[in-house]
């Protein structure tokens, strides 16, 4: 997990806006199963986006809790929108040079 400035979170927050969410929070919380998707996803890509359709009182500790978890960063949690990031191990499979 790396500290973002300010000025890194902005440009992933910007980069964040056109995705769709590719891993999704419902009845069943944060699992294994869900932990296992985000860090499938971040392997695949560098910038995702999680929707909370249930959890939405705990959005931030659980944002937080998958963030450690996973070995990733957490840009922001927009309404209920989480942003992770995760800096890929190719170099040439890096999109943003932070």
């Amino acid at each position: 997990m790396i500290a973002l400035t300010s000025k890194q979170r902005k440009v992933l927050e910007k980069a964040a806006h056109h995705l769709e969410p590719v891993v999704i929070v419902g009845q069943n919380g944060v699992n294994d199963g869900v932990r296992d998707m985000v860090v499938q996803q971040l392997a695949a890509h560098e910038l995702i986006k999680i929707k909370f359709i249930a959890f939405k009182d705990e959005k931030f500790s659980l944002s937080e809790e998958l963030a450690s978890a996973c070995d990733t960063t957490l840009v922001r949690v927009i309404g209920n929108i989480a942003i992770l990031y995760r800096e890929s191990d190719d170099p040439e499979k890096r999109q943003f040079h932070l």
